[in-house]
């Protein structure tokens, strides 16, 4: 028996791989989205702290502009409620890819049974 594996068994492990590093850069972006999220809510914690009268700025960009505390409050809730849903959407997201990748793994599994061989599984 050949030592190489056959077009369809490379495709699938192609495909395997492909949903892998999919999989990475989902976990990349979930990250950096909860530091967002924990950095809002930190904002909102400090602004809920101050009085209402005091005088807060926002970040516009490099410029820090003056803002009325009502007003950065809920941009800074629209933010966060913003972040929460990119982290529900990377998970469905997430899901699917664990699927997927199941699926492959079980063609893939079938392949090689079919095949006969003495391949090693990852």
């Amino acid at each position: 028996m050949s030592s190489e594996l056959s077009p369809q068994v490379q495709n699938q492990i192609s495909q395997i791989q492909q949903v892998q590093q999919h999989a990475q850069a989902l976990a990349v972006q979930k990250s950096q989205t909860d530091v967002m999220i924990k950095e809002t809510e930190m904002a909102i914690e400090e602004l809920n702290k101050s009085p209402d009268d005091a005088v807060v700025y926002k970040s516009v960009g490099e410029l820090m502009i003056k803002s009325d505390k009502a007003s950065l409050s809920e941009s800074l809730k629209e933010r966060l409620e913003t972040y929460s849903l990119r982290v529900q959407s990377i998970e469905r997201q997430e899901e699917r890819l664990n699927s997927r990748f199941k699926q492959l793994q079980e063609q893939l599994q079938s392949m090689l049974g079919k095949g006969g061989g003495e391949a090693e599984e990852e």
